[in-house]
């Protein structure tokens, strides 16, 4: 039983997953998109999380699995082409994410420490360093990656919670609390758009389903730790938003586009403010990485060793999987050469579209999960129609995030097509 997760740690995975650097990296290209209504750009991406929840609720209670997702979709479709495709597409998205958060943290840190005189030099060494420190320490330890990750996760929170409590009373009075009016709202597609943008901040609850096979009393807890957590955070994301628009002018909040949530303690607390929110990044973003990179490689383990990766990936490096090194390699050439946006919508543009299968298999196995068709099938329709706005928005801004987006997507089909070809030739010659 010792080994057994009780639902506050199912809970606490939950909201681990997504208040992880996601909310510092992305707050910033919200406001930016959406201008005052950034809270309901939150909201619409929150209710997208929540429905999606619903279909993980019951696929994790059907088929308890610590693969998770690629368990899901390989129920769903078999070990096929597409389901190999669609589960390479999960890993490289969890590579994305990680140089989402090595973004976050390359960009926080100068302002703490300057090692160059040059902004963009500061952001890539720091960006490097961290993927580079994570790995080692995920080689050396996944004890220790456990252990950051408990106490990330508190810290973080009581420094959010805080910068909410005195952020919304440092609201009263202040003239920037108006532009939280509907007069300075994008229209109702760019709302919806910029929700999607920053959709990454919520990707994170799925991780409860690799935590399935463990959780005490599942009927009753998984639905529990899939449901409080995304509430909770869809809750925190809207305030944190309401706070930071309501206390920066826009044309501040764009200048500190990366660093925004630490600027935004600023009107409040000055410099101290400032200082606090930007380690809470720091310790954030990094207990993120540290948890993706495991998250990864086991993600990569996982799909290898269903036959929809060759069975090198099985191999090890330094006792740990061999897919550690890759992802982080992976990390380190994305991290350094995409800018921030188009790293958000490759990661926001691979989730939905991930999120719309897994919502789609919820409604095909929906007799085998006893569970209501019509909520997997709005969540599948609601994540087509969230990937074909966000698409068009992104070709108008950001058509290089587009093409990666679309580049990488391309490739996991064309390398599972090749790999399942060439499995299906040596098959035949050993007969």
């Amino acid at each position: 039983m010792s080994k057994k997760i009780g639902l506050k740690e199912a809970i606490s995975i939950g909201i681990g997953g997504m208040v992880g650097g996601g909310i510092f990296a992305v707050l910033g290209l919200a406001v930016l998109l959406a201008k005052g209504g950034t809270p309901i750009a939150f909201l619409l991406a929150g209710i997208l999380a929540l429905l999606t929840s619903y279909s993980y609720v019951h696929l994790s209670k059907k088929y308890p699995d610590r693969g998770g997702t690629v368990k899901f979709i390989n129920q769903g479709f078999g070990r096929t082409i597409f389901s190999g495709a669609i589960n390479n597409l999960l890993w490289i998205s969890y590579i994305v994410m990680l140089s989402l958060y090595a973004s976050a943290f390359g960009s926080y840190a100068p302002n703490l420490w300057e090692i160059t005189q040059n902004k963009t030099i500061n952001f890539h060494i720091y960006a490097s360093a961290i993927i580079i420190i994570a790995t080692a320490i995920n080689y050396y330890s996944i004890a220790v990656v456990g252990k950051i990750e408990s106490y990330a996760v508190v810290i973080k929170l009581f420094i959010l919670i805080g910068f909410i409590a005195i952020g919304t009373y440092g609201l009263i009075g202040n003239p920037n609390v108006a532009q939280l009016s509907i007069s300075n709202w994008e229209n109702p597609i760019k709302l919806f758009a910029g929700g999607m943008v920053i959709f990454v901040a919520y990707e994170g609850f799925e991780l409860i389903a690799n935590a399935a096979p463990d959780i005490i009393n599942p009927e009753k807890n998984i639905s529990k730790a899939y449901y409080y957590s995304v509430i909770f955070v869809i809750v925190l994301y809207i305030i944190i938003a309401l706070v930071t628009v309501g206390s920066l002018p826009f044309n501040q909040i764009a200048k500190a586009q990366d660093y925004v949530l630490a600027e935004a303690a600023k009107p409040m607390l000055g410099k101290i403010g400032f200082t606090i929110i930007t380690i809470a990044a720091l310790i954030s973003t990094f207990s993120a990485i540290n948890a993706s990179l495991y998250g990864g490689s086991k993600v990569n383990y996982e799909i290898a060793e269903d036959d929809e990766l060759p069975h090198h990936f099985l191999a090890k490096f330094w006792n740990q999987p061999i897919g550690l090194l890759i992802t982080a390699v992976a990390t380190l050439i994305l991290v350094n050469t995409l800018n921030l946006e188009s790293i958000s919508t490759a990661g926001s543009v691979g989730f939905i579209l991930i999120f719309g299968i897994v919502n789609y298999v919820g409604f095909k196995l929906s007799k085998e999960t006893n569970s209501n068709k019509a909520i997997p099938l709005l969540g599948c329709i609601l994540c087509t129609i969230a990937l074909v706005i966000l698409i068009k928005q992104q070709l108008e801004s950001n058509l290089i995030g587009v093409f990666v987006s679309l580049s990488i997507i391309v490739f996991c089909f064309i390398t599972e097509w090749l790999y399942k070809k060439n499995e299906t030739k040596n098959t035949s010659k050993a007969m």
